[in-house]
């Protein structure tokens, strides 16, 4: 069978770029669902794999303004599903401020309602300024991670409750539902006690897809464990290859094989017809960017106040932070290795908040993805565009007709659920035991 790109859409309704709204004829709001179901109907339109939404949940008027104002995640992709027929729909929930039998609930909901196409972001939630609107204290990497790992594990459980026949509504006989084909989870672990079942069916996917974004080591042990599809940051090609590389050399250790698993790395592209018109978009959008709201960026992924620094000195020696370790570790050594001074970081992370930045023509931008596919670095990616619609539809409209004329990626869905078009099968439920 021959391998094909995969490609998901990283939705934030005013861009990625951190003053993409700003950019003529730019959609301003994430809160105007009319704007999202255009986004909406341009990705499924370019035949993508899946939407994808983000969260956080606390507000910051100096953040990216997407991350400050939003619909919340399954509430906004639920509507999303009615108006779109193909398109997978993923969107976040925290194993830190959650619950396993409300999230394992709302995403077979979802699934039903989409008809298969769901996906949940198991996310430990990095940013230690949620834990108060919580009411409770933000825990320490480790623990984040240890929660995450039973958490994941009992939402899996939940929902495998059900079996695929279990509904047999009989009107001769009276039976509803088999009681011999549903059964209670009985987990008591360290951090959650859940019985279950839960009070929905089995979904059409079996199970709904699970997504993972974690770079560190135990975030990439848990992605190898339990993800379908992991997003990641890059910024350079040998590096994105060797990281490909041990992630995949991770699967075997839990019965997995390489193709298992999706790796999308993010890239925000910037596409022209030509390589002058794509480098002139990116100097429009790079001379709206304020020193606040980029300087509010590196200091939230670096997790120290970065305005104390001189931003044409050297990179200061920086630990990782407690957060976002996988943002300050690509976004450090890339600076270290090429000698950047912190504006030269500061102007990347506004660019695309620490991501992988394509700007070209779309004949360039095509040959870029072709290569990293082609030679071990990405099973596909996540698509960032700097702003709506414009900036994603350069992209569906002038650079994926080149990756499907070259036969790497789908000239039509061939499938309805996420999982067909990510080439993953339906898994059996499991029974404890």
């Amino acid at each position: 069978m021959t391998r094909r790109m995969h490609l998901g859409l990283f939705i934030l309704g005013t861009g990625s770029h951190v003053a993409g709204w700003r950019y003529p004829g730019a959609f301003d709001s994430f809160q105007d669902l009319g704007q999202v179901q255009a986004i909406a109907r341009t990705a499924e339109r370019g035949k993508f794999d899946l939407i994808f939404m983000g969260d956080n949940l606390y507000a910051d008027p100096a953040a990216h303004p997407s991350y400050t104002l939003r619909l919340e995640p399954l509430t906004m992709l639920s509507a999303l599903a009615t108006s779109t027929s193909h398109i997978g729909l993923g969107a976040t929930a925290s194993t830190t401020y959650g619950d396993p039998f409300s999230v394992a609930r709302a995403f077979a909901s979802l699934d039903h309602i989409s008809r298969g196409r769901a996906a949940w972001n198991a996310v430990t939630t990095a940013n230690a300024t949620t834990a108060a609107n919580f009411g409770r204290s933000h825990p320490d990497h480790g623990e984040r991670y240890a929660i995450a790992e039973e958490f994941v594990g009992v939402v899996r459980g939940l929902w495998d409750c059900w079996d695929d026949d279990a509904v047999v509504a009989d009107r001769v006989s009276g039976l509803y539902i088999d009681p011999t084909k549903v059964r209670s989870l009985d987990h008591d672990g360290s951090y959650f006690q859940v019985k279950g079942p839960l009070n929905i069916g089995r979904s059409p996917q079996g199970q709904p897809v699970v997504l993972q974004a974690g770079g560190s080591a135990p975030g990439q042990r848990l992605a190898a464990r339990t993800a379908d599809v992991v997003f990641s940051v890059v910024q350079d090609f040998e590096e994105a290859r060797r990281a490909y590389a041990e992630f995949k050399a991770l699967l075997p250790q839990f019965g997995r094989r390489a193709e298992d698993v999706t790796c999308l790395p993010g890239v925000m592209p910037v596409v022209g017809r030509t390589e002058r018109e794509a480098f002139d978009k990116l100097a429009t959008l790079q001379s709206f960017v304020s020193s606040t709201n980029a300087l509010a960026l590196l200091s939230d992924r670096f997790g120290t106040d970065m305005s104390a620094y001189d931003l044409d000195g050297p990179i200061p020696d920086l630990a990782l932070p407690d957060s976002y370790h996988s943002f300050a570790r690509v976004m450090l050594a890339k600076a270290r290795r090429e000698g950047m001074t912190l504006r030269d970081v500061y102007n990347l992370m506004a660019a695309a908040r620490g991501h992988w930045v394509l700007c070209g023509s779309a004949q360039t931008v095509a040959d870029t993805l072709q290569h990293w596919f082609e030679n071990g670095a990405a099973d596909g990616f996540n698509i960032m565009p700097p702003f709506f619609p414009e900036g994603f539809e350069d992209f569906v409209d002038l650079v994926v007709p080149i990756l499907q004329e070259r036969g790497l990626f789908r000239a039509d869905y061939e499938g309805t659920t996420l999982r067909d078009h990510l080439g993953l099968e339906r898994p059996a439920p499991r029974r404890p035991g």
